[in-house]
C-alpha cells in the first residue's frame, strides 16, 4: 500500500522486508553450500527498477528492493571465489493481479512514462533470467539488469 513514510507501521515494514529481503537471504543461504561444493552456480535475484529512480509514498518497498541490490553485489564478492555468479533483474511495473487491481489510472501512468509503449508482461522477463542463468553470462556478476521498458530514464 502506498502511503507517506510517516504512516508506514513497523509491522508493514517488517512484513515487506521479510518477503523481499529475508526471503532472498534464506534462498541464497539454502543453495550456496551446494553451489560451493560443485564450485559453480548462478543466482538471479529479483529487485525492482524503483531502487534506481525512487518512488514517493513507497519507502518500505523501494528501500527493500535497494537492499536486494546491495545483497546481490555483496554476495557476488563473497561467492566469486567459488565461481558462483550473483546477479539481479530489476523489472518495472509488471502486469500482475495486484497491479491490475490498482486500476486504469496506475496502468495508464505506467504506459505514459515507459519508453516502450506497452505493458510489461511476466514473460518479458524470461529471456533475461535465462541469459543470466546460462554460460553466456559467465563473466557477469554483481550486475543489476533493468528490464522496465525504459521507465528508469523518465
Amino acid at each position: 500500500m502506498r502511503k507517506p513514510f510517516e504512516q508506514i507501521t513497523v509491522e508493514e515494514w517488517d512484513k515487506l522486508y521479510a518477503v523481499n529481503v529475508r526471503g532472498i537471504f534464506l534462498c541464497v543461504k539454502a543453495v550456496a553450500p551446494y553451489m560451493k561444493a560443485q564450485k559453480q552456480g548462478k543466482i538471479v535475484n529479483v529487485t525492482s527498477s524503483t531502487f534506481f529512480k525512487g518512488n514517493e509514498n513507497f519507502l518500505h518497498y523501494v528501500s527493500s528492493k535497494g537492499a536486494v541490490v546491495a545483497m546481490t553485489r555483496s554476495l557476488a564478492r563473497e561467492l566469486g571465489d567459488y565461481n558462483i555468479n550473483v546477479n539481479a533483474i530489476a523489472p518495472g511495473q509488471t502486469m500482475s493481479e495486484a497491479n491490475l487491481r490498482r486500476g486504469e489510472e496506475t496502468d495508464a501512468h505506467s504506459l505514459r512514462i515507459r519508453l516502450l509503449k506497452r505493458r510489461l508482461l511476466p514473460e518479458d522477463l524470461v529471456g533475461t533470467v535465462v541469459y543470466l542463468s546460462s554460460s553466456d553470462s559467465d563473466m557477469m556478476t554483481g550486475q543489476i539488469l533493468l528490464v522496465d521498458g525504459g521507465t528508469a530514464f523518465h
